[in-house]
């Protein structure tokens, strides 16, 4: 796997790798500027209990639970916005890397909001639930890195495989090779939380699970066209 990330980080200057990345990251600054300013302005606004102290204490322990809370859910939104330009970084680490493959399945714009919110929701819900665990030292990080790691190995590979596999064979693929994206995922996951490195995460996640994919699906026995 560390040949593949070093392959992954080598291609970054590539023209293509750099446009993705600050559109990304524009984007989700944007969203989380307007999350933080909604809860914001909401809490500002709500009175539990009309007593000045204890409310002032609600508002601060909120801002600063939807503070963590956003700074968690970065990786998702990082993918979200960017998910309908990694296409482009797929087809630059094809281009150089594998020029052989045939053409890829393409995929509705359609189809691609909706498994990119659909994973948003699901990774915005399970940290919700998760999020009072996270303020136990120690169970924290393993909580995370193992949430997470499973969410966005799934998700990157399953946004690579599916150019190039039918539906059923993208399944019989991560089950064989569970272990090794769970690796990947927890990978992408602590790149994803460092600061200045997560604006490239999506980027270098994507190229990253591209040789790798190319790498475990040689192994399938039928993996047939999409």
């Amino acid at each position: 796997m560390i040949s593949h990330f070093s392959r992954a980080m080598a291609q970054l200057p590539d023209p293509a790798f750099r446009r993705v990345v600050w559109r990304a990251a524009l984007g989700t600054l944007l969203l989380f500027m307007l999350l933080l300013g909604l809860t914001g302005w909401t809490l500002a606004r709500l009175s539990l209990f009309q007593i000045g102290w204890l409310d002032t204490g609600i508002d601060l322990l909120g801002g600063a639970a939807v503070l963590i809370l956003s700074w968690l859910m970065f990786p998702a939104v990082m993918i979200t916005i960017s998910s309908l330009m990694l296409d482009r970084i797929v087809e630059a680490v094809e281009a150089r890397h594998y020029p052989g493959l045939p053409p890829p399945r393409k995929q509705s714009l359609r189809e691609e909001l909706w498994n990119s919110l659909k994973f948003l929701g699901l990774v915005v819900l399970l940290n919700l639930l998760a999020l009072p665990l996270y303020f136990i030292p120690g169970v924290n990080l393993f909580l995370y890195y193992s949430l997470n790691g499973y969410l966005l190995g799934r998700e990157y590979y399953e946004l690579v495989a599916v150019r190039r596999l039918s539906r059923d064979s993208v399944r019989l693929l991560r089950s064989e090779e569970s272990l090794r994206l769970f690796v990947a995922g927890v990978i992408i996951a602590f790149i994803s939380v460092l600061p200045i490195v997560n604006l490239f995460a999506p980027v270098v996640a994507t190229a990253f699970m591209v040789h790798l994919f190319e790498q475990l699906r040689r192994g399938l026995p039928h993996p047939g066209p999409a």
